[in-house]
């Protein structure tokens, strides 16, 4: 339906507008009955919904409607799949059409700069690539429903602890590399309707009043049209958050904040087109929603079937010697552990879903008479229960093979804390090493919301990544385990050996600080730059079959600005199985222009191949998959040069090496000072000359070196050879010139003032 928005919010009351600003209650926004605005309803939905019953409680923490919950996006990330996660969204959207939804709280694309970030379970990945391209396909199926999303939390909210009130210090090459990259990817390619502020400070500055964040890059740079949210009472000063950029305040203040906008507006202190602006940007997508609605029925049953096929996409398997995997039907298997009968399925806080049904994996079993089970210990609590543990013991002894169902109780992880370590509880640990020795044929499969440390790791044979699979958990486990269906998933994440591996580890949850010195080097960027051993690396997982990767091509083999790169290579499935396998792409920059990663993920395909079969997957690269962010010219950056084009089975399992060149048109601007260094003169072609003249004059003084005149010494009477020299003129600062009378200061600042002209 058209509507002149402009002409409906002039005909409102400057207390109706500053009332749209903020919610009616704590899922409502405001409405206004006599102009035709309705109320509209939003929920908590990252991977399922979270509508309130109209019976529950007004704080909305208690009971919800019967919803399905689908694998938490600690699984879903693991698909690697694109279309996969727009078919989640668009099955999210019919829920919400089905339950009068208007908009979706999520999804989640905090980077997981910690394992112990106890909402790590909502967020996808520890690479920004990665998150961007999944929050963009799932917000794109979700919107094709006019129901809108809220891509949260935006921006470096990675930890829970003091997460209303904390700092996050981080520069501003790494917010632009790390942490910002998932938001804009989105934004840029699916234009999620809102966006939500996060609690947290950003270099002092509260996210939700922070103009740099709301309007200059959200909405100047990158183009969002919609508008932001804040998380649910992350205002601090709601007028200024208005100026920033912050349309919409959750949940409702009770019209304290209400009379705050009304009072700076009629004392000029907050201009009046701020607030029609903001209200036009709520009614854009409140009506986007009101004008698309679409009565249907809720699916549950069928959903539950897709959460079961999400679930099986991307389940991780990661070891699995001498072929213990898949089980045999006619194999006498032993199934131990809480969590057989009772799995852990989802994380704990807001996004916790009221799942209509949950299915284990002992439900999945059909066929039980080669299956025995023991309890061994419980799903929920840390203790070891000696009648538990024999009884698990001796049904390991008496079977072809164990698998025990391992993890973290629900009280070890949930929003609103961090954790404290990476362990699982030490019953867990205690019974796995005892069921190994009883059994060597011992298989584990984890239900974790975040890495966990793995004692016993050399010592199972195989070893199976469910995280959170969502209430169908049981059923898709049960199908990877029988080889009903062939595990395709990767890891959204690298699983260190320890905590203390972890780059943060130094430097997270504590104080009103959090210092992020740990810069670009989060994750695999920190583990390969460091050639540091990892339990299993980003972008790992195995299949029962096995894939051969060959004859890696590009389009050109030079590139530069306005250009962009095709590569393709060719990908053949040479077991006996059906399956699938997810190609990566990394880039390495060898300009050695700056300190980089050694690589990092700038394209990925899931490709589906049956026994022999061949099949090409092409890649699109662009400037931006080359560059990083300069400091200097607060822009994306590609120095000239060489960059290496690497297809991988993970980023420790580099397949395929194409060498490309990158020549670029950009000029850097000169900043020149009396403490530029000599080595960066030498470093610039525009400066290189100078940069020699005072290389030689000052090893001269220094060295009794050449000044540019005859040296007739021989080498071995040099006290500094000439690459010494080098070396240690590099580090020397222009001023030293004057300092050794080499030049006049007024001279010598011309001088510079003309270079930077240049």
């Amino acid at each position: 339906m058209e509507r002149n928005l402009k002409e409906l919010i002039s005909q409102m009351t400057l207390e109706e507008k500053a009332g749209m600003c903020s919610g009616l209650d704590f899922w409502h926004l405001k409405g206004v009955e006599r102009l035709g605005i309705p109320s509209t309803t939003v929920s908590d939905g990252p991977h399922g919904l979270r509508k309130q019953d109209d019976k529950a409680d007004h704080l909305g923490i208690n009971d919800s409607i019967k919803a399905v919950c689908f694998p938490p996006a600690v699984l879903s990330a693991c698909s690697f799949d694109r279309d996969l996660l727009e078919t989640l969204g668009e099955t999210v959207g019919d829920e919400a059409q089905a339950t009068d939804l208007s908009v979706v709280l999520g999804p989640a694309v905090n980077i997981k700069r910690s394992p112990l970030c106890g909402r790590n379970f909502e967020y996808y990945s520890e690479d920004p690539y990665l998150a961007g391209e999944s929050a963009a396909a799932f917000i794109k199926g979700v919107q094709s429903r006019h129901v809108g999303t809220s891509i949260k939390h935006f921006a470096a909210n990675n930890q829970e602890f003091n997460r209303m009130s904390a700092s996050s210090e981080v520069d501003e090459r790494t917010m632009r590399e790390i942490y910002l990259p998932a938001f804009e990817t989105a934004v840029k390619k699916s234009q999620p309707y809102t966006v939500m502020c996060s609690y947290n400070k950003i270099n002092g500055t509260y996210a939700s009043e922070n103009p740099w964040l709301l309007t200059k890059v959200l909405r100047d740079e990158w183009g969002f049209k919609g508008y932001v949210m804040s998380d649910w009472g992350a205002v601090n000063d709601r007028v200024e958050g208005l100026k920033a950029g912050l349309e919409l305040e959750m949940p409702s203040s009770n019209g304290i904040n209400d009379a705050e906008i009304v009072k700076a507006v009629q004392e000029g202190t907050l201009d009046e087109a701020i607030l029609d602006r903001a209200v036009e940007r709520i009614l854009n997508i409140v009506f986007e929603y009101v004008d698309n609605r679409k009565e249907q029925p809720l699916t549950l049953k069928e959903d539950h079937e897709f959460a079961q096929h999400v679930a099986e996409e991307s389940i991780v398997l990661l070891k699995n010697e001498e072929k213990v995997l898949p089980l045999e039907k006619n194999e006498k298997v032993a199934f131990i552990g809480g969590f057989v009968k009772n799995p852990r399925y989802q994380g704990g806080g807001s996004s916790h879903v009221n799942s209509f049904k949950v299915t284990s994996v002992w439900d999945a079993l059909t066929e039980k008479e080669n299956v025995i089970y023991a309890e061994g210990f419980s799903s929920e609590t840390d203790v070891y229960d000696e009648k538990l543990a024999a009884e698990a013991i001796e049904a390991a002894k008496q079977v072809d093979k164990a698998v025990v169902f391992a993890g973290l109780p629900e009280s070890f992880e949930s929003e609103g804390y961090d954790r404290k370590h990476m362990h699982l509880p030490e019953c867990q640990n205690k019974l796995i090493a005892e069921i190994v020795k009883a059994q060597p044929n011992t298989i584990v499969v984890l239900h974790n919301g975040a890495a966990v440390e793995m004692p016993w790791l050399k010592d199972v044979k195989g070893l199976v990544e469910a995280y959170l699979g969502g209430q169908a958990v049981g059923q898709a486990e049960a199908n990877i385990l029988y080889g009903n269906v062939n595990p395709s998933g990767k890891l959204a994440e690298t699983l260190p050996i320890k905590l203390e591996d972890n780059p943060s580890y130094l430097n997270f949850g504590d104080g009103d600080k959090v210092e992020y010195s740990e810069g670009i080097f989060v994750g695999y960027r920190y583990y390969d730059k460091k050639k540091m051993e990892v339990a299993f690396p980003f972008g790992y997982g195995l299949s029962y079959t096995t894939f051969e990767y060959s004859n890696v091509k590009t389009d050109k083999d030079t590139l530069t600005e306005g250009e962009t790169l095709q590569v393709s290579v060719d990908v053949t499935n040479t077991g006996d199985k059906f399956g699938k396998e997810i190609v990566q792409l990394y880039v390495a920059d060898k300009t050695e222009a700056i300190r980089r990663p050694e690589k990092e993920l700038k394209g990925f395909e899931k490709v589906a191949l049956n026994p022999g079969e061949t099949k090409r997957v092409t890649f699109t690269l662009d400037k931006r998959s080359f560059a990083w962010y300069n400091t200097d010219i607060h822009d994306w950056y590609a120095a000239s040069g060489e960059y290496d084009i690497l297809i991988a089975a993970s980023s420790r399992d580099v397949r395929l090496t194409k060498t490309i060149q990158w020549e670029s048109t950009q000029v850097l601007p000169l900043h020149l000072h009396l403490n530029t260094t000599v080595g960066e003169l030498l470093s610039d072609e525009r400066t290189k000359a100078l940069g020699k003249e005072l290389k030689d004059k000052m090893n001269a003084i220094f060295f009794g070196g050449s000044d540019g005149g005859t040296d007739e010494s021989t080498d071995g009477d040099k006290a500094v050879s000439d690459d010494m020299g080098d070396a240690i003129a590099a580090s020397i600062p222009i001023r030293n010139a004057l300092s050794f009378g080499l030049y006049d200061k007024e001279e010598l600042l011309k001088l510079l003032d003309e270079l930077n002209k240049r």
